[in-house]
């Protein structure tokens, strides 16, 4: 039977019908053309390459960005969409995330026009793939440090340094790497470059033996003496501010999508304990101990539906912040977690079977928890937010 959604408290009341009709386009092709494949694809820890193009038609890349083919969605609208594509499958939303908020938005926002107009009609149609390298093997909560270095050669740039974890890394067409720039001995901070696959001395090498995340491709990024023109240079984007700012954007996506894991376990394990029976022939949703743990899911469902919602309008207004986004994050990932456990919990043996999605989800929750900041550095910037004290410098 097919998903009807997940809405205790009737906040369906608060979309427009433009809203619904995203996120009804959103929820079939996830009905009719995810779910079918990604049991599979997950088994197999392989990208399913050939929904891209689905995907890209349905106006789901750079969703939210404004011209050059973009779709000029609501981030309310851009919202829906990843919640819908993250109860197919994180690693299905992860590509979408950095397609567009990683990859098309610093093209968007800090490109010049020659970029803008080379890039954002090819990404935004699936005819071209992008990565964002900024983690480095050495740096990940900590960016500041990283070790990439970008030097002024002529009328170019040589680029050496190395990107790990990541997405989409060895199937790019173009990745937006972060150095540090130097023009002779005078630092010029850190700076965004667009590096072209095929480019001399840029090569990538794919992360094998995940138990997270396999349906999604995971690389490594190398440059050793890699030339690049100055044209490759993102001109506005100055400062790891830049790339920052990159994070915020697919930081509100990752909030929106963990509902719609959450949503997919809970909805998987209120049907299966209103059909096992068990104990005198009775069904498993009569017994008090169940129905706590789907009354306690539902709400934190709640909660956190209201949260994306309430965050999404605020990003519409112009008034999100970085620090709000972290909340969104951190509640919404954990959230989805314990429902993943919960939920596996309640299907017991027959929930670390691949015949249900929750093992599934509950490994992918685990990677979506650390990246783009982790749990405990969201936890920090709260924190800074409300003290006035930053606890990590």
């Amino acid at each position: 039977m097919a998903f009807r959604g997940v809405d205790y408290l009737l906040i369906d009341s608060n979309f427009s019908e433009q809203e619904l009709l995203v996120r009804q386009t959103a929820r079939r092709f996830v009905e009719e053309r995810v779910m079918p494949l990604i049991r599979d694809c997950y088994r197999d820890a392989r990208f399913p390459l050939e929904l891209v193009p689905e995907m890209a038609e349905m106006g789901f890349l750079g969703a939210n960005l404004e011209g050059y083919g973009c779709a000029g969605m609501s981030n309310v609208e851009y919202g829906l969409v990843m919640q819908e594509i993250e109860r197919g499958d994180s690693g299905l939303r992860s590509f979408v995330s950095v397609q567009g908020a990683l990859v098309m938005y610093p093209i968007h926002e800090y490109g010049s026009e020659e970029q803008k107009e080379r890039w954002l009609p090819l990404l935004q149609a699936g005819k071209a793939i992008g990565c964002f390298g900024l983690t480095e093997p050495g740096f990940g909560s900590n960016p500041s440090g990283m070790l990439a270095r970008a030097v002024r050669d002529g009328a170019g740039w040589v680029l050496n340094g190395e990107k790990t974890w990541i997405t989409n890394g060895s199937i790019a067409d173009v990745a937006v790497v972060w150095a540090r720039a130097f023009d002779g001995e005078k630092a010029e901070g850190i700076r965004g470059f667009l590096v072209e696959r095929g480019t001399p001395g840029f090569t990538t090498s794919e992360i094998h033996g995940k138990l997270s995340m396999r349906a999604s491709v995971t690389a490594s990024l190398a440059l050793a003496d890699c030339r690049v023109p100055d044209a490759a240079m993102l001109p506005k984007a100055t400062g790891l501010k830049a790339a920052l700012a990159c994070l915020s954007q697919a930081r509100h996506g990752i909030g929106w999508g963990a509902v719609g894991a959450a949503m997919d376990c809970y909805e998987t394990a209120r049907t299966y304990v209103v059909l096992r029976r068990q104990f005198d022939d009775r069904p498993l949703a009569s017994h008090q101990l169940v129905q706590e743990k789907l009354a306690g899911m539902i709400t934190e469902i709640t909660k956190a539906q209201l949260l994306a919602l309430h965050c999404g309008r605020l990003k519409d207004q112009g008034r999100l912040e970085a620090a709000h986004i972290s909340m969104l994050k951190r509640n919404n990932v954990a959230m989805a977690l314990d429902c993943a456990r919960v939920s596996r919990d309640l299907l017991g043996a027959n929930g670390i079977t691949d015949e249900y999605p929750i093992m599934r989800h509950l490994c992918n929750l685990e990677t979506v928890k650390t990246y783009e900041g982790t749990d405990h550095i969201h936890t920090l910037v709260i924190g800074e937010r409300v003290t006035g004290v930053a606890a990590y410098r």
